[in-house]
């Protein structure tokens, strides 16, 4: 089997987790800096097979867009150019942040790891695939 990635876009960094090649298990992966992530998809994508992307995406209470929306709609464009063999797919991404900073502390990491703005990325990305694999 091929895995699933996952990816929490942000204009600054991009969080990314995948899952084992069973699809059992959700990992944070890495944190890569905006500008650089379609060199790390491509050398990825050539390394390891996956089959799906998950790409979160946020809308407010009423379901309207965020500041965000219009940013990863041109990454989803840009990725469907870029990749037209893959399949992704928009997964709401609502309160994920919050969700990982949650688990950071319920982890017991300092307030130092807390603050890595990329820690938090990564494992948004996690629980976007988490989510996912248990529905």
């Amino acid at each position: 089997m091929a895995r699933i990635m996952a990816i929490d876009y942000g204009s600054k960094r991009v969080g990314l987790a995948v899952t084992d090649p069973l699809q059992i298990i959700a990992s944070a992966l890495e944190t890569i800096e905006e500008p650089k992530i379609w060199d790390y998809l491509q050398t990825y994508f050539t390394k390891e097979a996956v089959e799906l992307v998950l790409l979160g995406y946020t809308t407010q209470e009423d379901g309207s867009d965020t500041d965000s929306s219009p940013l990863i709609r041109a990454f989803l464009a840009k990725f469907n150019t870029t990749f037209p063999e893959k399949k992704i797919v928009l997964r709401d991404e609502s309160f994920t942040s919050k969700q990982a900073m949650q688990a950071m502390i319920a982890a017991g990491a300092s307030k130092k790891q807390r603050k890595i703005k990329g820690n938090l990325d990564k494992l948004s990305a996690t629980i976007i695939l988490q989510e996912y694999l248990e529905e």
